[in-house]
């Protein structure tokens, strides 16, 4: 399982997605992931409206095996519903 973190600077809950990445990898329950920085690679909200396929408010937008998941709260629920993070392990 691959994550792809679409994000820009200073944004609190992109860093919070990227730390529970980190975590998920460093346990092996996923394969990676890849953090986008929007700004940087010039893409803009239209493109990742294009992307997703809906209109696009806030970032992070994540993608988990190229699949959209939504952002930080959603994958923090996809992480936790699908038990991917053992029990006593801090989110």
């Amino acid at each position: 399982m691959f994550v792809v973190i679409f994000g820009r600077p200073g944004c609190p809950f992109c860093v919070r997605a990227k730390e529970l990445a980190d975590k998920l990898s460093d346990i092996g329950a996923i394969s990676g992931y890849r953090y986008v920085d929007i700004h940087e690679e010039g893409i803009t909200k239209a493109d990742m409206e294009k992307t997703i396929g809906k209109p696009v408010e806030t970032v992070p937008q994540i993608f988990i095996d190229q699949n959209h998941i939504g952002g930080f709260t959603e994958f923090d629920r996809y992480v936790h519903d699908n038990e991917l993070m053992p029990e006593g392990a801090t989110q």
